[in-house]
């Protein structure tokens, strides 16, 4: 449709020229010549009336005397000559010496669109018509003849922007496992003289924002190499054969520029494990999942093309992708630990002016289990924040207050709630953080605030003083206990409970079952697990959870789910009840102020917790 309108608009525009054209070289009506006789003429010429003769072919033109006569026009014929006519007419000789005659070659030009014009003109606006449209039909042929095509992201090696290691802070195993990747790609000699093969395939995995894509990147920028990127859902199409065909496409590109990268990015979404589909062996994943095997084994020994993909669900790709010979390299990238979260900052910090009073360390230590997207989102936030606030630069107060809306969301102080609503959820939060901080395995309770955030009505920030890979059964119990902090001071001081807590529920419910049926910490089922968790592989979630035990064992692990969330409550409750005082003070403080930062925490709970263990 898009070609036809402009198709339409050149034709139109072309109209309008020619009728421009036409219009100019008409002329006026009150210029138009006086068509009359040669007897006419002849008389005005004896009478002396005539000033000028002009012939032009078999055209004569009589100017008269008199100004204000019209231009007169005489058809003669075609043979016949201009003195002879006079002569044959009788003119006389004075009268012919005294005329002022000028003979014009006739235009060839005015003849021909005279004559022609009027029939060849719906001609050519027919051949004008037909060429446009054919020529668009001619586009959407060599479209569909190139439906086939690849079109990957090349990012070239002398790229201003280009990435290398410097770039990616962290991973340092991971970088450490590319090297040789790097290596062999500037000198791949040195590996052929050896016998050595380096592996055809490089596939990095760990969890959304790690930096997956940056480290391929980087490669690519170290090795100083073409670098071609697609996308997996970049090959599926709907029609079957188009995804093999531009895999083959995207390889054969490489091989042509090699010594070069190609990355697939998300390459899940074509390397699902085969079979699981509803397509069988015509879907269009498996087709192009084959040819991407077959592309790979088809490589020459030290050709110089490595093939680097990236996924979050290393456990749904195809066994044949995995095997010795494809992508026998794996490179796993955790989310960043303290340290490499503050590496991470300060790169992502160039450019951002920061208070010379904040520090970085500080920002790692309150972002745990943030990812480096998370923590490039954070600084931008930040830098956001500041300048909605007039400030020159950056400071601890915009960061910590990012870090709040990256995990729960923008603030909503103009939401209006009742002075009892108010209340409760006061009280509910100073349960959570009184809870949480004397008893001695849960993390330090860093803020309280009873202001609205996203989908909380108020909240309770508590983070580890330290990273941890490894929970206890203590710190699940402890864990369990603050969760049900916020319900029991509910009922204890309304006599009812209101449906703020359901969230809290929800999460106490589901850690209580991961505790007996994922971790084995039920002293009464023993150390074992329940339950084997299947996922529809096309879809790429759960559907529903196998049961490998009896019916009296699922009644045997909710009876231990109640125990464990009751034995929760009690404890939660018996902390409550011993400081009472401190509860109702930390409640006072949230009605006048609505947030309490960890420092003021300390002053009114006192330091009980770190004596208890903290």
């Amino acid at each position: 449709m898009r070609n036809f309108l402009k198709n339409f608009l050149i034709i139109f525009i072309s109209l309008l020229l020619v009728a421009g054209v036409l219009s100019m070289v008409k002329t006026g009506e009150d210029k138009k010549p006086e068509k009359i006789g040669v007897g006419k003429l002849v008389e005005e010429i004896n009478a002396g009336q005539i000033k000028k003769i002009t012939v032009e072919g078999s055209i004569i033109r009589a100017e008269l005397k008199d100004q204000k006569a019209k231009l007169q026009e005489v058809q003669k014929e075609p043979g016949e000559s201009f003195g002879d006519i006079i002569k044959n007419y009788g003119v006389s000789e004075d009268a012919r010496k005294a005329l002022d005659v000028e003979v014009k070659s006739e235009s060839s030009w005015k003849f021909w669109a005279a004559n022609l014009l009027p029939a060849l003109l719906p001609l050519i606006i027919f051949v004008l018509f037909f060429y446009f449209m054919t020529r668009g039909m001619q586009g959407m042929n060599n479209r569909a003849m190139g439906f086939g095509q690849s079109n990957p992201k090349q990012m070239k090696p002398d790229e201003k922007n280009k990435k290398t290691f410097k770039d990616v802070a962290g991973v340092v195993e991971s970088k450490q496992e590319l090297v040789e990747v790097v290596e062999f790609l500037k000198d791949p000699k040195k590996f052929a003289d050896m016998g050595a093969k380096i592996p055809k395939g490089v596939l990095l995995m760990g969890s959304p924002g790690t930096g997956k894509t940056l480290l391929a990147k980087a490669v690519a920028g170290e090795a100083d190499v073409p670098f071609f990127h697609m996308s997996g859902s970049e090959f599926v199409e709907m029609f079957v054969g188009v995804g093999a065909s531009r895999v083959r496409d995207l390889f054969n590109k490489a091989k042509k520029v090699a010594p070069a990268i190609v990355f697939i990015d998300e390459i899940d979404a074509v390397g699902r494990r085969r079979g699981a589909g509803l397509g069988g062996g015509h879907d269009e994943r498996e087709q192009t999942l084959n040819q991407i095997l077959v592309e790979m084994d088809g490589f020459e020994p030290n050709l110089g093309v490595i093939i680097m993909a990236a996924t979050n669900r290393p456990d749904v790709l195809d066994p044949a992708l995995l095997r010795p010979g494809r992508f026998d390299r794996r490179v796993v990238l955790d989310m960043p630990d303290i340290r490499d979260r503050e590496e991470i900052l300060a790169i992502h910090a160039v450019g951002k002016p920061l208070a010379k009073t904040l520090s970085l360390r500080k920002i790692a230590e309150r972002t745990p289990g943030f990812s480096g997207a998370d923590l490039e989102n954070l600084l931008n936030e930040a830098a956001i924040l500041t300048v909605r606030r007039g400030l020159k630069k950056i400071g601890e107060q915009e960061i910590l207050e990012s870090v709040e809306k990256v995990l729960l969301g923008p603030e909503r102080k103009t939401r209006v709630i009742s002075e009892h609503d108010k209340k409760v959820t006061a009280y509910h939060e100073a349960g959570h953080a009184v809870v949480g901080y004397f008893l001695p395995n849960c993390d330090q309770v860093r803020k309280v605030s009873i202001i609205s955030r996203g989908q909380a009505g108020g909240y309770t920030l508590k983070m580890p003083s330290q990273d941890k890979r490894y929970h206890t059964s203590a710190q699940f119990k402890d864990e369990l206990a603050m969760l049900m902090g916020g319900f029991v001071v509910e009922k204890m001081i309304f006599g009812d409970v209101s449906t703020g807590p359901a969230s809290d529920l929800k999460n106490a419910t589901r850690a209580a079952r991961d505790m007996i049926t994922r971790f084995g910490m039920s002293e009464s089922l023993g150390a074992r697990t329940f339950g084997e968790h299947e996922e529809l592989i096309f879809l790429g979630r759960e559907i529903h959870e196998e049961r490998d035990y009896s019916d009296k064992t699922a009644q045997q692990i909710d009876e231990e789910i109640r125990r464990l969330v009751e034995e929760a409550q009690a404890r939660a409750r018996e902390v409550v009840v011993a400081r009472r005082d401190k509860l109702d003070k930390l409640v006072e403080v949230l009605m006048v102020k609505e947030t309490v930062e960890q420092e003021e925490i300390k002053q009114i709970l006192g330091v009980e917790k770190e004596t208890a263990g903290q």
